[in-house]
């Protein structure tokens, strides 16, 4: 109960910051013409992503899965690897290159797709290598054509993939601050970073942090119906053959090659070689390695201190939603997600007013930062040990308490170490992702501590892009590694994911 209590303190203190400025004062804030522009904005953006991806990855899915293309191994690995680039160095390699030319709403859609896509790609290759071939066989025995039935049935039963991965796409974009501050483009999250750092009264960036958490709200309950209230076809129960893969021939091999190229220069070839670039012009000027060695050291202290922090946290959620399914622990794993519905701009800024009015002794120091970050990626932390203490049998634990063990004596003996392993995946996992967040660093980090993700926001943040290059160089060589572990799930066997909430 004390994890889901402090998993909840970002909604809380909101709501508290919120409800001192008066009904009348947030109405006043709600009503305003550029409140309503912001809405508009973020949600076209959304939308406009969204689709994309949509698109994009499951055109790309399809190709990898449920074609004869030569290559496919290869080609999954490259199609997976934009994951390994955070959305604010994609953004700087196009605006380094282009400058304002790519800046605004254009250049916003097309970094964010580039980046977000395989969320869609990955979960949809994971459904079409589950689906029932009978279905498919009887729709051509029907009459229907290749294109057809896997239009109108293919698609259909990896539709409830396709949905979680839009969501996971319109949450990332909804939520995203760096690469849409890189390119200039105001939404919420860099209109309330904004509202933070200018202003003296702070209680506007707090409505507009709480209104950034309706929608978000709003659009996952709203895919969850939707998804609730479509037919639930079979998806890979029962399947006992692999199901049929479509002969393309010469001709729409090149065309489908030539597709899957095209998104990669665009999503990893071009960031890459501007990066590339970047990073030689850095070299020739000078760029410092003591800076660098610095900030590297600086990122992967506190980010492996915010994983341990998360891991024990998340170790008696994980366990007890593993093993015993009351109310109680239903409502506690799901207070632990609370930091998954909410952007991170909007959590760092919660932890901002409860670091100034509850805890001022630890406000910009390590210990606040170390808290948020282990409230952002509970959710990643508590889904993992869930699963790896699932997956390990109860009857050692029955044994063990049959042997007069102490419950505390079955989890240190028994239940952690068989789910050490997964544990530890899951806490280099967050750890990783520590790294690449930037709207809690930038708003909680100590004074005169500096990360790789400040780094390169500084740097950019004034066009120095050779200065900056070294710092997004070693934050995607850091990303790459959970990445290629991705990746090889989807090229050694098929990925079996739950799309249900527990």
């Amino acid at each position: 109960m004390a994890v889901a209590l402090v998993a909840l303190v970002p909604v809380a203190y909101l709501l508290l910051r919120t409800g001192e400025a008066g009904a009348e004062r947030v109405v006043e804030i709600v009503w305003r013409e550029r409140t309503a522009a912001l809405v508009l904005r973020s949600l076209a953006l959304t939308i406009s992503v969204t689709v994309l991806c949509v698109v994009v990855g499951v055109a790309s899915a399809s190709i990898l899965t449920r074609t004869d293309l030569p290559g496919r191994r290869f080609w999954t690995l490259v199609a997976t690897m934009p994951l390994a680039v955070p959305s604010y160095v994609a953004a700087y390699a196009w605006v380094s290159t282009f400058g304002g030319a790519i800046t605004g709403y254009g250049g916003s859609v097309l970094v964010l797709t580039a980046c977000t896509y395989p969320l869609v790609m990955l979960p949809t290759m994971a459904a079409l290598r589950r689906t029932d071939p009978a279905l498919e066989e009887v729709a051509r025995a029907h009459g229907r054509s290749a294109l057809g039935t896997f239009c109108t049935v293919t698609l259909r039963q990896a539709r409830p993939a396709i949905a979680a991965g839009s969501l996971l796409v319109a949450l990332y974009t909804l939520s995203d601050f760096g690469a849409v501050s890189i390119l200039r483009y105001d939404v919420f999250t860099r209109v309330i970073y904004t509202s933070y750092r200018a202003a003296f009264d702070r209680t506007p960036a707090a409505v507009l942090a709480l209104l950034l958490v309706v929608i978000t709200v709003a659009i996952t309950v709203a895919e969850a119906r939707s998804r609730g209230r479509a037919e639930q076809a079979k998806v890979g129960s029962g399947v006992s053959r692999p199901p049929m893969r479509a002969a393309l021939g010469p001709r729409r091999q090149v065309l489908a090659t030539l597709y899957l190229a095209v998104v990669a220069v665009v999503a990893l070839g071009f960031p890459v070689v501007s990066l590339g670039f970047w990073l030689l012009q850095g070299r020739s000027a000078g760029t410092g390695l003591d800076r660098l060695a610095g900030a590297a050291t600086s990122t992967l202290g506190v980010s492996a201190l915010a994983a341990v922090v998360a891991v024990v946290m998340a170790l008696p959620v994980g366990i007890l939603a593993a093993r015993h399914r009351t109310r109680l622990v239903r409502l506690t794993e799901h207070a632990s997600y609370a930091g998954h519905a909410l952007p991170g701009i909007v959590v760092a800024l919660a932890m901002v007013f409860f670091g100034v009015r509850v805890a001022p002794a630890i406000y910009q120091q390590v210990p606040l930062l170390v808290l948020t970050y282990a409230i952002l990626f509970l959710p990643a932390a508590v889904g993992v040990v869930r699963a790896s203490v699932a997956l390990s049998s109860p009857q050692g634990e029955e044994i063990a308490r049959s042997l007069g063990h102490t419950s505390w004596g079955v989890l240190r003996r028994v239940t952690v170490p068989l789910a050490a392993p997964g544990i530890g995946a899951g806490a280099a996992l967050v750890m990783l992702t520590c790294m690449k967040e930037l709207p809690a660093t930038l708003l909680l980090r100590p004074t005169g501590m500096d990360t790789l993700a400040t780094r390169l926001w500084t740097h950019t943040s004034v066009d120095e892009y050779a200065a900056a290059a070294p710092y997004a160089a070693t934050l995607v060589l850091l990303a790459v590694v959970p990445t290629l572990l991705m990746s090889r799930e989807h090229l050694t066997r098929p990925t079996t994911i739950s799309l249900e909430p527990s």
